[in-house]
């Protein structure tokens, strides 16, 4: 083919392109099949690479991405980037409305758009081409994501006018794929909002490309004149934005009529009409394939705004009404970090008392610097802090930003000095000597879940270690626990209760022992995973480990490359070894029988998803009860999602509870549970 014909042809598959991509993630509205669509990107592709003096930055082809690692500078916004003032009641809706309306000194109306619990984003044109996409960042100050935003297909690498403008949105992971995607994370996300934030940060846009993220756009700034937030919203839609169809426009003082022949869809009425706008939205909240956290308020006409305008923190002329969840606000007063048994360096917010759930909270885990980095925290923020799965506390988002810069990771290790080395998303201390790494060790080989040995806390791990007598865990087993006589608040009594712990902990099966080894990436799923696949001994491990032989591994469904490239890693080193073998010498357990008693169960929980909560008399603790799940042919999960289709639910049951109910599943107590699992 001739050049010319060449040009032709990649000018073509861009229209093509360009109209198949906004009528499908756009309008909604498909044109083509799914392979015909690929057919034509990879043609496109094809073409650009072989003829590359034909590229275009704004070509299609660009929502593939690439391999080219980035950074990500900092950038100064220049627009207004605030945070926004919130209430949680109607009646501080309606208070909020009519002191807006009292200083406009004007009739106005109100636009209420569902607040989309996504990362937030600002889409910078310049001659209708996209060129900086930037994170929010403390308001003033944001990094440049631009190479990653633009493998999103929603977002428009060239509009239909050459405008130059600025455009907020919020991109988001859909519902649907947040479980898929985030059950092959090495730490799973809490919610679509942070896998969608960390995955906008991930170096590689390829790899952004792959995870089908969206966005809804709600501002726009521009020089051009507009007199209502609603002909933004039309402006955008027209230039090829993707907008959120669910609106509301209420207003006591102004007529609504040519706003509902213009678009009738959209919810209309007067101020006391917004009430049961709001209580739709709460309602339809669970069944939404994108996540909200409340309702977004704002004054629809503009000369309103410019004249109500701003705080030093938000507008005055927007409010958001947030639904009620389980999380509360709070200051981060300091960062520190702490040093787990693997050597993995973990950050941690310390901040002002704030009570969740009967719990008082103090401290709240941050897991890595990307995860700050996500949240774009610096000491003194003011956070939003949930209680993930009832239990551990950890920061959602910012709800307001004072630091002057993003937290970022010291560079040595604050227990021996060492030189901290990232690997992945982690920083760690590779010092084998690093007294927190080995006191991390033994804390978790003792402590609940693992071998549980009464009487052996942190407080009595912390003496035995000052004092010389333990160092490893295969320590626990050959030192004199009469010793501790002379110590105080260690009588005849305690230390006999302690020499029953140890000695009791030696009769746990191999699979709780292999768990409790501190191996990174082997928990209890993955142990129970070797033991089903058939490495029902240690020594079959260690031969795998010798051999060096990952393949029988990852062959294993639920164990990935990496997974199984750590195990027989650290099975191959030879402070691992030497532990085993203490602690076999020691009488623990490291097999087991190949043969359960009793016949197999009926497999009545196929196809069945479980979660559980609370407490119960049967099953102590309550995962003995999702092993039955799991003996029936059912899976289990920790956390309540739209797939979940049965939760068991004890006394003490938390906000798992309260989001069953909401999504409809099947709430099961304990002695329905024996019922169906024919245990009574």
């Amino acid at each position: 083919m001739e050049k010319e014909d060449i040009k032709a042809e990649i000018g073509n598959l861009r229209r093509l392109l360009y109209r198949y991509q906004h009528l499908y993630y756009v309008l909604s509205r498909p044109e083509v099949s799914d392979a015909e669509y690929d057919r034509l990107m990879d043609r496109l592709v094809l073409l650009e690479k072989t003829y590359p003096e034909f590229a275009d930055p704004d070509s299609p082809s660009m929502k593939v991405g690439s391999d080219i690692s980035q950074s990500f500078p900092e950038v100064e916004h220049t627009i207004p980037v605030l945070s926004l003032d919130k209430c949680t009641s109607f009646a501080a809706v309606k208070e909020w409305i009519g002191k807006t309306e009292k200083n406009a000194e004007r009739p106005l109306s109100f636009v209420v758009e569902e607040k989309i619990d996504g990362a937030s984003i600002v889409l910078y044109y310049e001659e209708g081409r996209l060129s900086r996409a930037v994170t929010r960042g403390n308001g003033i100050r944001g990094n440049d994501i631009t190479g990653n935003v633009m493998t999103i297909k929603a977002v428009p690498l060239k509009l239909p006018k050459p405008v130059t403008l600025a455009v907020r949105g919020e991109i988001f992971l859909p519902v649907e794929y947040f479980d898929r995607i985030n059950s092959s994370m090495e730490i799973p996300y809490a919610n679509p909002r942070n896998l969608a934030s960390g995955t906008l940060r991930r170096v590689k846009s390829s790899e952004v490309a792959s995870v089908p993220l969206d966005i809804f756009t709600y501002e726009g700034f521009s020089a051009a004149p507009v007199s209502t937030h609603i002909e933004i919203l039309e402006n955008l839609a027209e230039l090829g934005f993707r907008l959120n169809g669910t609106l509301g426009v209420f207003s006591d003082r102004t007529d609504l009529e040519e706003i509902r022949k213009r678009h009738p869809h959209w919810r209309t009425g007067k101020i006391d009409d917004m009430e049961s706008f709001i209580a739709s939205e709460r309602e339809r909240r669970s069944s939404l394939d994108y996540e909200i956290d409340g309702l977004v308020i704002k004054v629809n006409e503009i000369p309103a705004r410019e004249a109500l305008g701003y705080t030093g923190h938000h507008p005055r002329w927007a409010i958001a009404y947030k639904f009620e969840s389980p999380e509360g606000l709070t200051r981060v007063k300091k960062i520190d970090v702490q040093v787990g048994r693997t050597g993995r360096i973990t950050p941690v917010a310390r901040v002002e008392p704030v009570e969740i759930s009967g719990s008082v909270i103090t401290n709240v885990t941050l897991h890595n610097e990307e995860y700050v980095h996500i949240l774009e925290l610096g000491e003194g923020d003011v956070i939003v802090v949930s209680k993930r799965g009832d239990v551990i506390p950890s920061a959602e988002s910012v709800s307001e930003h004072c630091a002057e810069r993003i937290w970022n990771m010291p560079e040595s290790c604050p227990s021996c000095g060492s030189r901290l080395e990232k690997k992945g998303a982690h920083h760690f201390c590779t010092n084998e000597e690093c007294e927190a790494k080995n006191r991390g060790r033994l804390y978790f080989f003792v402590g609940k879940g693992q071998m549980d040995i009464d009487y052996c806390g942190p407080e009595t791990i912390d003496l035995l270690y000052k004092n010389g007598y333990v160092r490893d865990i295969q320590d626990i087993y050959r030192f004199d626990p009469d010793r501790l006589l002379h110590e105080p608040g260690f009588g005849e009594k305690k230390v006999g209760l302690l020499k029953k712990g140890i000695s009791e902990s030696k009769k746990k099966p191999y699979r709780i022992v292999l768990q409790s080894l501190g191996i990174p990436e082997l928990g209890p799923k993955v142990a129970e995973l070797l033991i089903e696949a058939g490495y029902r001994s240690i020594d079959s491990l260690l031969e795998a480990a010798g051999n060096k032989d990952t393949e029988p591994l990852v062959a294993i469904d639920g164990i990935g490359e990496k997974t199984a490239l750590t195990i027989i890693g650290e099975l191959s080193r030879p402070e691992v070894r030497k532990r085993i073998d203490g602690l076999k010498k020691a009488g623990l357990s490291f097999s087991e029988p190949e043969d359960r008693s009793g016949p197999e169960p009926e497999q009545i929980c196929r196809g069945q998803t479980w979660c559980v909560t609370g407490s119960f008399r049967r099953f102590k603790p309550r995962e003995k009860a999702m092993e039955e799940v799991k003996r029936r042919g059912g899976r289990v999960t920790s956390s309540i999602s739209t797939r979940t289709t049965h939760l068991l639910a004890g006394p003490g049951a938390g906000g798992k509870l309260d989001k069953a109910r909401s999504l409809g599943i099947s709430v099961v107590d304990e002695d329905e549970f024996l019922r169906m699992m024919d245990l009574e």
